[in-house]
């Protein structure tokens, strides 16, 4: 948390102590960094003031993530958390950015500029058929016919037209990001959808999914952890039953090319 630890004077803080930090944030399951990403999406998900201030100056602080990282994941939580939310955590992760500098002996400065993704020529139709192909190459699956709305502008014009095209993070961390929001959101298409691509592109290894679960019931309530890890013991086993082998392997020649 990049600061010293209060005692632990209640059963809650002992169990803070002795099991978030002192067992699941030790676990060699995940990076240290990876377990940010779950517990941001968590504490800002969760309408925290208190725990949304700390993860947010904790993990810009430690140097885990960087600034213009931090608002690619602002940008991604909105989209699978929505905006109201993510206002409010950008607003915090400009305070603590702040903070952080003044600490660093910095003058506190604006946001990091800005570039213009490459695939953004201005032209709407190239956008949808970017979009198109990443659905796809995220998904494992064809794009939905652009025929409302919310598919065309929203899903294949947006969402996967421009932020998940975006190269402030990898594809791998927009999954993880993605996998605990849809963990969060009570949608059960997204849920199972979000865990078996993850799982079936090679980007999550099974055991990483379980570490995943793991962090995200200390964050968010063991009860949605089960549902999420439902979801995730489901789509091992459909694999399974295919392939005869571990799901999200290692291996997997998709995630040679996207992590």
């Amino acid at each position: 948390m990049a600061t010293e630890a209060p005692p632990a004077l209640t059963p809650f803080e002992a169990a803070a102590r002795d099991f978030v930090f002192g067992e699941v944030w030790r676990r060699p399951g995940l990076s240290r960094r990876d377990r940010r990403w779950v517990t941001l999406t968590c504490v800002a998900a969760a309408d925290a003031p208190g725990p949304i201030d700390a993860h947010v100056y904790a993990a810009l602080s430690s140097g885990d993530i960087e600034i213009a990282e931090m608002l690619e994941f602002v940008l991604h939580f909105a989209v699978y958390c929505g905006w109201p939310k993510a206002s409010h955590l950008e607003g915090v992760v400009g305070r603590q950015w702040a903070r952080v500098q003044r600490e660093r002996g910095v003058e506190p400065t604006g946001w990091p500029p800005l570039d213009v993704p490459s695939f953004e020529t201005g032209d709407w139709n190239a956008r949808l058929e970017g979009g198109v192909a990443e659905f796809a190459d995220v998904n494992l699956m064809p794009a939905p016919p652009a025929d409302t709305p919310y598919r065309q502008a929203g899903i294949l014009g947006f969402v996967f037209g421009n932020v998940w095209r975006r190269p402030g993070l990898t594809r791998r961390e927009r999954r993880i990001i993605t996998v605990a929001c849809v963990g969060i959101d009570d949608s059960p298409m997204p849920l199972r959808t979000h865990v078996d691509v993850a799982l079936r592109s090679g980007d999550l290894t099974s055991a990483e999914m379980d570490e995943i679960v793991l962090q995200f019931a200390v964050y968010y309530g063991f009860a949605k952890g089960e549902a999420l890890g439902d979801a995730a013991a489901a789509a091992v086993t459909a694999a399974t039953a295919v392939t005869g082998g571990e799901a999200g392997t290692a291996g997997s020649p998709h995630l040679e090319g996207k992590r």
